[in-house]
């Protein structure tokens, strides 16, 4: 899977990287979280509000997410390229909208390890994006990343209390 989908070919004025999160969540609750397009608010916590502007969550939908203030941005508009239930990936790709990210695209995969006692999912989250010319790669992946990394974790924390729920 990682071969598959991780590793992309970055151009010169491009950067990229691979993040993973380790859930302690079965697979189903974690990819109905991550697969809801119109609802990215419900684990990612920089986004302020989300609105379809075309489609309705499928393959080839748009929205418009509004962040919440503090970041340099206003709003991403943002197509969803590929949903696959059954292998749980997922591509998302910014198109527009007031940031710095331009070119930006992402590749979710998830991946259920069985074990005694439950099972566990482990998310990896891959992107590539333009460097800005007034920046450098470290500091556009640093930014990507701490971004990303927040919101894993917050789907972490979401995953696990659902799945803590559920077994009470």
């Amino acid at each position: 899977m990682i071969s598959n989908y991780h590793t992309p070919d970055l151009s010169p004025n491009q950067c990229g990287s691979n993040l993973v999160q380790i859930i302690s969540s079965p697979l189903p609750p974690v990819w109905s979280r991550v697969r809801s397009f119109n609802n990215p608010q419900a684990y990612k916590q920089f986004i302020k509000s989300c609105e379809m502007c075309s489609g309705n969550g499928g393959v080839g939908s748009v929205r418009e997410v509004v962040v919440v203030s503090g970041l340099p941005a206003e709003t991403s508009i943002e197509r969803l390229d590929r949903l696959d239930d059954g292998l749980h990936v997922m591509v998302v790709s910014i198109i527009g909208g007031d940031h710095r990210l331009v070119n930006y695209r992402a590749t979710t995969t998830l991946h259920e390890i069985e074990e005694s006692g439950g099972g566990k999912t482990v998310v990896i989250e891959s992107y590539v994006v333009d460097v800005p010319s007034d920046s450098c790669k470290e500091d556009t992946c640093t930014f990507a990343n701490t971004i990303i990394g927040c919101n894993l974790r917050s789907l972490a924390r979401i995953a696990e209390k659902m799945a803590q729920a559920q077994s009470l």
